[in-house]
């Protein structure tokens, strides 16, 4: 990234928007954070206002831009692939008006030629719908990141914290590879102004593929010291798993389920290719999961 570079990031308030926020202050990018209050905004970066839903308030936050990073979703509703396909398509437009170079969007891992849930079906159709305009994207594909506040991690920490045992769904054997906050953060701002990323798809993970009974087994023992049984119940469909989460956890059902709807796809990293443009070795997944609960501590947080 160019130093000096002006780079609008939607989502600033999110779990990955205030940390890119602060990394790429920290980099020496003029920041404008995109949120819908700016009036309450107190992290890095300057506030603009806006709403990605709302195309006439995107010009003022856009004008002058070289590149935007789109990290929105709308996971907690249940029309959220027509909300998030307008708002993609609202946003492209805009940017090409604006004469930005570059917009980074991070997707959702999952081969193309699976059978994709309509969470991850929502990603690719989020990825083709920013550059409809012709703004280059530059993609970058996930499964779940893991960090303080992210959902994902957030659904696992509460699940081996509040249950002496857990009855798993069939779900729970599908492989994904998990990747620390930090790698997130390292990659998106290693591509941002890169032109040899422009109008790239990269998968980002960190070093392990592992089932989500293996990422449950290792949070409680690093949370709680020793392993949490665990019984599988082939007949647990995820629409009935969405309900069993919202009732030992604080995550509601439209967005668990949305969630659990995409565990059943296995999302693994295919294509290393993001290395060799920006090169380190990513955090393994108990690393990632000590690093969450480090900070959670800081806060003052139980764990």
């Amino acid at each position: 990234m160019a130093e000096g570079s002006t780079v609008l990031v939607t989502g600033a308030t999110g779990f990955i928007g205030r940390r890119l926020v602060d990394a790429l202050v920290d980099q020496g990018a003029d920041v404008r954070a995109l949120t819908r209050r700016p009036e309450r905004y107190n992290g890095a970066g300057t506030p603009y206002g806006g709403d990605v839903s709302d195309p006439a308030s995107l010009a003022e936050p856009l004008a002058g831009v070289d590149v935007a990073v789109y990290l929105v979703h709308s996971l907690d509703r249940e029309d959220f692939e027509e909300r998030d396909a307008a708002a993609a398509r609202a946003f492209g437009a805009a940017a090409a008006e604006a004469g930005v170079r570059q917009i980074v969007y991070l997707g959702g891992l999952g081969d193309d030629g699976d059978e994709l849930s309509a969470h991850l079906r929502s990603r690719r159709e989020v990825e083709s719908l920013l550059g409809e305009a012709g703004v280059p994207v530059t993609v970058l594909r996930a499964a779940i990141v893991v960090g303080h506040g992210g959902i994902s991690w957030e659904l696992t920490r509460q699940l081996v914290k509040n249950l002496p045992a857990m009855v798993v769904p069939r779900w729970t054997s599908t492989r994904t590879q998990p990747i620390a906050v930090d790698d997130v953060i390292r990659y998106l701002v290693g591509v941002i102004g890169d032109e040899r990323a422009f109008g790239e798809v990269f998968e980002i993970g960190g070093p392990e593929a592992m089932t989500y009974v293996d990422m449950l087994e290792i949070a409680a023992e690093v949370q709680g010291g020793k392993p949490v049984p665990l019984v599988r119940a082939p007949v647990l469909t995820p629409r009935l798993s969405s309900f069993w989460l919202a009732l030992v956890t604080d995550v509601d059902v439209t967005t668990g389920r949305n969630l659990i709807d995409s565990m059943s796809t296995e999302v693994v990293v295919t294509d290393g290719r993001i290395r060799e443009l920006v090169p380190g070795e990513p955090l393994s997944y108990r690393e990632a999961v000590q690093r969450a609960l480090a900070e959670r501590l800081q806060e003052g947080l139980e764990v």
